[in-house]
């Protein structure tokens, strides 16, 4: 009984893949080139693959020359909160509150990023 039941959700699965392919054959082509004429003020020309490489090298540089930017920010960050911990008793329910919303938000991604390091299993790593 249960064999059956998993060959038809299997034939059932099928059909649905061979749906959606036939879809995408038929309608990529026009998505692909819509989306390309709608975001055309981005794509440089001509694109080879040496004007890949040179804005890959551009983005990467790019970012290494705003590192100081970013460290003189969080050390501002990071004085402001100094600031309010020197000043809890004068802290707003409102702003404790929010904090502690940011605190288990990032916990919680923490343990999602655990759990899909660890494949998808709460317990452990597949030995």
């Amino acid at each position: 009984m249960v064999q059956i039941l998993m060959a038809s959700k299997l034939q059932q699965l099928q059909s649905q893949a061979c749906q959606a392919s036939k879809f995408v054959a038929k309608h990529g082509t026009a998505y692909y080139k819509q989306l390309l004429e709608q975001n055309k003020q981005y794509i440089q020309e001509p694109p080879t693959v040496e004007k890949c490489n040179e804005l890959a090298k551009q983005l990467f540089y790019t970012r290494l020359a705003s590192i100081p930017g970013r460290t003189e920010s969080f050390w501002k960050e990071l004085d402001y909160v100094k600031q309010l911990w020197k000043n809890r008793k004068e802290l707003k329910v409102e702003d404790a509150g929010i904090a502690a919303l940011f605190g288990m938000e990032c916990f919680a991604w923490y343990c999602a990023g655990e759990i899909v390091g660890r494949g998808f299993t709460f317990t452990g790593y597949y030995v």
